[in-house]
């Protein structure tokens, strides 16, 4: 009896002991490189923003519509060096388009475009008037007569006046269809006696004609103090 139970036990130890295998951690994948994007180049010199289009609806059916873009307004030191003067060098892109189905026939049309300088206070007139005087005096030691000493100067005045805008037209477009465009580019415009804070803004103006009619409208840029 006592061998059989050494021998079950015998069986029981040489039994093979299964133990689950271990697994080393794995490490996290890295977190995927994002692309870097190109920074966007900086805006040119004297960049601004456009204006809103100008629209014209006409009342034989056609739609017309003007609008400004990539403009620039860069003040510069006046070639005169006059404190007077109000320079610029200016850039922008104006397109016209004449779309719909009206009922008379086009003829083509035209568009102006160009800038718009303002001044506060324009200085007008300077006026140099002479001035002469004499002043009396008396000699110390009292030896002779009282004496007298004459004085010559000049007295200037400058005229100031509510000021003005002046509209300076850089180029204009005559053209046949339905579309026109002009681009300006480092064009140099000025203006004179102004006195004052300045301000200029963009403009262009389209006309579409047909045999009988003129139909105009008008883009105006933002305003820019300088």
């Amino acid at each position: 009896m006592s061998n059989r139970y050494f021998t079950l036990a015998a069986i029981v130890l040489a039994a093979p002991v299964f133990t689950a295998p271990i697994v080393a951690a794995q490490p996290a994948p890295p977190n995927p490189v994002q692309p870097v994007a190109d920074a966007p180049p900086p805006p040119p010199d004297g960049a601004v923003p456009s204006g809103p289009p100008g629209i014209l609806d006409t009342p034989d059916g056609w739609h017309l519509e003007v609008v400004g873009s990539n403009e620039t307004q860069l003040p510069v030191a006046p070639l005169t060096t006059a404190i007077s003067s109000r320079e610029y060098l200016v850039s922008g892109t104006f397109t016209g388009k004449i779309t719909g189905g009206g009922k008379t026939s086009l003829a083509g049309g035209s568009m102006e475009a160009g800038e718009q300088i303002g001044c506060g206070i324009i200085s007008d007139d300077t006026e140099i008037n002479p001035t002469a005087g004499i002043t009396p005096g008396i000699r110390i030691p009292f030896t002779s007569g009282p004496s007298f000493g004459a004085a010559i100067g000049l007295q200037g005045k400058v005229v100031l006046k509510p000021g003005t805008v002046a509209t300076v037209a850089i180029d204009k477009k005559s053209f046949k269809g339905t579309s026109t465009r002009i681009t300006l580019n480092g064009v140099r415009i000025k203006t004179d006696q102004c006195a004052g804070q300045s301000f200029i803004r963009s403009y262009a103006t389209l006309t579409s004609s047909t045999d009988n009619t003129d139909d105009v409208v008008t883009y105006l840029g933002v305003t820019k103090a300088v």
